[in-house]
């Protein structure tokens, strides 16, 4: 198999019977995710821990049904660490959440990372409980860094999900 074939192919972290594929993304995904990123993080940039982030450079995973985008997730190994920088699920239910993010847990320890992570906010109450039913652990609370971080991304709103003020970080970790 190529390495353009690896690239593309179909990840198998997905149960018999869905309804939908996880794929790795590709250079031709660059304009869907570039409307999921707009939607779900008001630009095509993120911030985490005070660091901008790029998503459409990073590698990813998508999650298709009939050809069509219904899940994304994109991560950046770094050493023995992964962080997940984006994942959203355009559906409400149904496992395409679950099975993204196990396809992320997947490649970090095939490239032999300890420590899978990520940052979100304390308004973020769906997160919260996603990741902890996936058995992360929250390991800080960084107090007042989306000051800062609303610095770097002047789009970040000052009030988000159920009228909750945007002001805190919330790392959370899973050992690998």
């Amino acid at each position: 198999m190529s390495q353009q074939d690896t690239q593309t192919s179909t990840v198998s972290v997905v149960p018999p019977g869905a309804t939908f594929d996880i794929r790795r993304t590709t250079p031709e995904d660059a304009e869907w995710m570039r409307q999921v990123l707009r939607r779900y993080w008001a630009s095509e940039q993120t911030v985490s821990r005070g660091t901008v982030k790029e998503p459409l450079k990073l590698p990813g995973f998508a999650a298709m049904r009939d050809d069509e985008p219904i899940g994304l997730v994109t991560y950046e190994i770094t050493g023995e660490a992964c962080e997940i920088v984006t994942h959203n699920s355009m559906a409400d239910s149904g496992g395409i959440g679950s099975c993204l993010l196990a396809a992320v847990r997947n490649e970090a320890r095939q490239r032999g990372c300890k420590r899978l992570w990520l940052v979100t906010t304390n308004d973020n109450t769906p997160a919260l409980r996603f990741y902890q039913r996936r058995d992360f652990d929250i390991v800080a609370l960084h107090r007042h860094a989306i000051t800062e971080s609303r610095r770097l991304k002047p789009e970040i709103p000052d009030t988000g999900l159920h009228g909750i003020e945007i002001l805190h970080e919330i790392e959370m970790s899973y050992d690998l």
